[in-house]
């Protein structure tokens, strides 16, 4: 059995330091312990306008559709991007950061196996004409996260499928 606990004990406050009279189960809410007549240390009315400008030097003066975001990590992989006009939710680059290309995987574009009218497969031969045809492109993923992102093409071009865009 535990001894009981003179009751001048329970009444004071927990983790109180010297001198402090502030009982924290008395507290409505974290607000209370806010001192709002002192300009907190760390703010800075002008950081927004620094951030513009560095973010206008990373753009050399260019327009962009969108920042796009990792999904997983949130990092930051392109700030200087295009908007497919048919697909609003893939975006097309040729400036990223925080991206690597797997250079060794190769995706080919049309790479589904076609069937003749009698429902059999295709000539082998035919079908690798057909493969070697369509586009080659590399997977792109997020360096921080290794996320697949996108993929890169034959003409040194992002294509962003798997981001999040944010107004830029």
């Amino acid at each position: 059995m535990e001894p009981e606990k003179p009751e001048a004990a329970a009444k004071q406050p927990m983790d109180a330091e010297v001198g402090d009279t502030l009982d924290p189960r008395e507290l409505v809410s974290s607000d209370d312990e806010i001192d709002y007549s002192v300009e907190p240390e760390f703010y800075d009315p002008d950081l927004d306008d620094v951030d513009e400008r560095w973010m206008n030097r990373q753009r050399k003066g260019r327009t962009s559709d969108a920042v796009l975001s990792c999904p997983a990590c949130f990092t930051t992989l392109c700030v200087d991007c295009q908007r497919h006009e048919k697909y609003v939710n893939q975006y097309r680059a040729m400036f990223v950061r925080n991206c690597k290309v797997k250079t060794d995987q190769i995706l080919r574009e049309g790479k589904s196996k076609r069937k003749n009218r009698k429902g059999k497969a295709a000539d082998p031969s035919t079908a690798s004409e057909a493969e070697s045809k369509g586009q080659a492109y590399h997977p792109v993923c997020c360096e921080v996260c290794s996320t697949e992102v996108g993929v890169f093409d034959e003409d040194e071009v992002y294509h962003f499928f798997n981001v999040i865009p944010s107004n830029s």
